[in-house]
């Protein structure tokens, strides 16, 4: 994946799970609660059917995302990128990287669910091939509405052509 000049994108290790549990605390979690924690993403990052991809400059890490994978469906769990460093196009390079992967991996489409009111991530989104499917009345603890959005990739009838190098995959 072609990442912004001075970005290096790559798979998390555990030891990233602090700094990603704070950024998530911060900028997804915001005046929800803390559920996200480091060892709920360390969790995530060891999960074998979990990618957990970040966004790194030369001060450390920018930018992350999180997306777990089923039989034939991948949802988007967590997706941040600083606000200091949003619009230069790390959060393009991640989401294409998750993309990548979901194709790679044979997956039908990749889902998620977002705060209603964020509408900065509704066009992101939306500029992504995702569209909205459904409005989820207090999803978030009883107090927020959330957006659910799906990026179909195939008809969930055909089957995948698998890539016998997924790396190759994801520099497509």
């Amino acid at each position: 994946m072609e990442a912004p000049d001075g970005i290096n994108l790559r798979l998390a290790v555990r030891s990233d799970a602090i700094v990603l549990a704070e950024m998530s605390r911060d900028w997804i979690e915001n005046g929800l609660g803390w559920t996200y924690r480091p060892e709920r993403v360390r969790r995530l990052i060891t999960h074998r059917e979990t990618q957990t991809v970040v966004a790194r400059d030369s001060g450390g890490i920018v930018g992350f995302a999180v997306m777990q994978f089923g039989d034939d469906r991948a949802h988007l769990v967590l997706m941040a990128v600083s606000p200091v460093q949003r619009r230069r196009g790390i959060g393009r390079s991640l989401i294409q990287w998750l993309l990548a992967s979901a194709r790679a991996a044979g997956m039908a489409s990749v889902h998620l669910e977002l705060r209603a009111g964020n509408s900065d991530a509704l066009a992101f989104y939306g500029q992504h091939d995702f569209a909205q499917t459904l409005m989820v009345n207090g999803y978030y603890q009883g107090r927020e509405h959330a957006v659910r959005m799906v990026c179909v990739l195939r008809p969930p009838q055909q089957q995948p052509a698998l890539d016998d190098d997924w790396w190759s995959a994801l520099r497509r």
